[in-house]
């Protein structure tokens, strides 16, 4: 199982986006256990982006996560963004 960090900017982030898609918090906790457990998983969508140095999963058709694989030596993945696709 791989740790993921949320870092305190990414947390800031995560906070404003739930303000008004509370909905979405199962399917968020949903994909980050998936993440942790297989982040190759189908489910996930998981493709790098190509005008930044980092990769995209999905929550649902249309919100995202940005995330690096950098620790991933370490068994840990650290969460970037999170949002629409704007955040691309």
């Amino acid at each position: 199982m791989l740790k993921i960090i949320k870092p305190a900017s990414y947390s800031k982030r995560e906070q404003r986006f739930f303000k008004g898609r509370k909905q979405l918090i199962n399917q968020y906790i949903k994909t980050l256990k998936l993440l942790s457990l297989d982040p190759m998983h189908p489910a996930l969508r998981l493709h790098k982006v190509k005008s930044k140095d980092c990769y995209s999963v999905s929550i649902n058709m249309q919100y995202r996560i940005l995330l690096t694989f950098k620790y991933l030596d370490n068994g840990e993945i650290l969460l970037i963004d999170i949002g629409d696709h704007s955040i691309y």
